[in-house]
């Protein structure tokens, strides 16, 4: 077995690296050889020092001139020479708990993928029910939410990647993508639960509350077009970090 962790990064250099400190802890400890585990950022046309600040850490850097979240994983994806591919959101950090959850997973055979549910960094009692609620949504439909997402390399080039048409529920896309071929090869879509990723809770305060309010209720009621409209997705977009 040989993952290849990729991580899209637009302006990340905050965070990167702190995300690329977890992964060598995590997979430090773990049962794999580090040296077999590829480590892949793609900077998604960065104005920042998020390139160099991956180069740093020992990572592959791979540049997309084109900032869309659905070309970044697919550029790092097609480069990989893993045969499990794992996207990691660059502000998200990965526990060795985690990474030992999905070599069991993989090891134990059956799955084609899946992801996790997932905790924040920061967060206020209100993002905490909601949190819950959404987990609870995640285990239930068998979706990963896009900040940690593992997949078979062979069914994820079947599959075509992620959609790039789309600029945001690429991780929906892709969760339901994957369904649909573990259901053809009477495999499964696994959700890891009981050692959830960490990721940055910080658009929550560099953004109004009427910003985050009204992008949550585009998604809620037209998900299919907000999605393909970057004009909608400034959260994503703007570079604000």
């Amino acid at each position: 077995m040989k993952p290849s962790i990729i991580i899209p990064a637009f302006n990340e250099a905050a965070g990167i690296g702190r995300c690329l400190q977890s992964i060598r802890s995590a997979v430090g400890s773990g049962s794999l050889p580090a040296a077999d585990i590829e480590v892949i950022v793609v900077d998604n046309n960065s104005t920042d020092a998020t390139a160099r600040i991956a180069r740093e850490h020992g990572a592959a850097v791979v540049f997309e001139p084109i900032n869309q979240i659905s070309r970044a994983r697919n550029a790092g994806a097609w480069l990989a020479s893993g045969d499990w591919l794992v996207f990691l959101d660059a502000d998200t950090q990965l526990s060795p708990q985690l990474w030992a959850d999905l070599i069991e997973c993989i090891e134990n055979g059956g799955c084609v993928g899946g992801g996790s549910v997932f905790s924040w960094d920061v967060c206020p009692w209100y993002l905490t029910l909601a949190t819950a609620l959404v987990n609870s949504i995640v285990r239930w439909l068998r979706l990963p939410p896009g900040a940690f997402i593992f997949c078979r390399r062979d069914a994820f080039r079947e599959i075509g990647g992620f959609d790039e048409a789309l600029y945001a529920l690429e991780d929906r896309q892709i969760g339901f993508a994957m369904k649909r071929w573990a259901s053809e090869h009477r495999m499964r879509v696994a959700i890891l639960h009981r050692h959830p990723p960490t990721t940055s809770s910080r658009k929550l305060f560099l953004y109004r509350p009427a910003e985050v309010a009204a992008l949550i209720l585009r998604m809620l009621l037209a998900p299919s077009r907000t999605s393909r409209d970057r004009g909608w997705l400034g959260v994503f977009y703007d570079g604000r970090r």
